[in-house]
């Protein structure tokens, strides 16, 4: 079978093209747009599934160079560490705990049913855990740092069964979270507080400068440029005591530019830098849909099927019902209940894709869009990388 290597600028592309085609169809097609379903999710899912039919035919099998994959979800997740103003954690500080308690609970949940599942399948009890909240809330990242730990412990095929398992929630928590959001907001005929507002500010904005504010727009890159680069250094001390994913270092050093800035009264760009987060958000969730491996996913035995599917059913519920009544009834909680399918069943950029692509059909969620990147990006990540360990010494 012949192999073809992308390297970085291809695989770029490819995403690039294939997010075109999402956009396509998503704008074409009722059913992608009603239930809000992300562009990128769409048409890298597409060429993922036309990848794995090439393979299995023994035709061709593309490796995708994941460089810029990472530079994207780091200055993404930089953006997102832009927004963490003490002004506004005061303003959300009751949901911002709230909804992080319903995260942890989940995180909790999952490694539950994953690690008796597997128990039950006769499996090693901590191979569950690559069914639980190692791939589910914590995302390929996650799994690539504690698939290796596992391993190191004696449990064979852990990175393997993780990555699988993070692909699988990647795909169902993008499918499942823009219905459960359409839904409510049509079942109680919820609407968005903040849409009157932003869009005369928007008018207001686009009739005073008639054009993009370049400099502005540099200042903003090198706010992201600079924060990611000293994250590294930050995440190279995290990483001494605690396992946690790259970009959390980007993140922390962003929230302390933020808070310092505002402190000092110095204006940060931020319309420009969630500008410049969202493209990244974009590119980065194209780039790992078509660098999916859905192979992995058939060649997965029924035990490790069975465990997702009841985690999937789970994360269902437990967002329609739990998460939504718990963060309020409201549009923002529908929003939120989006969200929280994409990070808890994926990543937080999953989250954002989700409830982009919902408040893009129904107007804004400014309540959400500070409440799920903190929790989902700053926070989640520490308690669950706590609850895995402690898991996996229980078991």
């Amino acid at each position: 079978m012949r192999t073809v290597d992308f390297n970085m600028y291809q695989a770029l592309a490819v995403a690039a093209v294939m997010l075109i085609l999402g956009q396509l169809l998503v704008n074409r097609i009722d059913f992608l747009k009603r239930y809000c379903i992300p562009a990128p999710v769409v048409g890298g899912l597409i060429f993922a599934i036309a990848h794995c039919i090439l393979r299995s035919a023994g035709i061709v099998e593309f490796n995708m160079d994941d460089t810029l994959q990472k530079v994207f979800m780091t200055a993404f997740f930089c953006s997102v560490g832009y927004q963490a103003a003490f002004s506004m954690l005061k303003k959300g500080g009751i949901g911002v705990l709230k909804f992080l308690f319903l995260a942890v609970a989940m995180c909790v949940l999952q490694d539950l049913v994953g690690g008796f599942g597997a128990k039950l399948f006769g499996l090693d009890a901590r191979m569950g855990l690559c069914m639980g909240s190692i791939p589910l809330v914590g995302g390929h990242g996650t799994s690539g740092s504690f698939g290796p730990f596992l391993e190191e412990r004696g449990v064979v095929g852990a990175t393997t069964v993780a990555i699988a398992s993070a692909t699988y929630g990647l795909i169902s928590g993008c499918l499942i979270g823009g219905p459960i959001a359409a839904g409510k907001i049509r079942k109680y005929h919820l609407h968005s507080t903040a849409k009157i507002t932003q869009t005369e500010q928007t008018v207001e904005k686009d009739e005073n400068t008639g054009m993009i504010d370049s400099s502005k727009m540099l200042n903003a890159t090198l706010y992201i440029v600079i924060a990611v680069g000293l994250g590294t250094v930050v995440t190279a001390l995290f990483g001494r005591v605690l396992t946690v994913p790259g970009y959390i270092g980007a993140m922390v050093v962003a929230a302390i530019i933020r808070n310092v800035a505002d402190s000092k009264k110095i204006a940060v760009p931020m319309d420009e830098i969630n500008s410049l987060g969202n493209v990244c958000l974009s590119l980065f969730l194209g780039m790992a849909m078509i660098s999916l491996k859905l192979w992995q996913l058939i060649d997965l035995a029924i035990p490790m099927i069975v465990i997702l599917l009841i985690q999937t059913v789970i994360m269902y519920f437990y967002a329609s019902f739990v998460v939504f009544g718990v963060m309020g009834r409201d549009y923002d909680a529908a929003t939120i209940a989006s969200g929280f399918c994409g990070f808890g069943m994926g990543a937080t950029p999953n989250a954002m894709a989700n409830m982009q692509a919902v408040t893009r059909q129904f107007g804004p969620a400014p309540v959400a869009f500070m409440i799920v990147p903190l929790v989902g990006s700053l926070f989640i990540d520490f308690f669950n990388a706590t609850i895995i360990t402690a898991f996996a010494n229980f078991l």
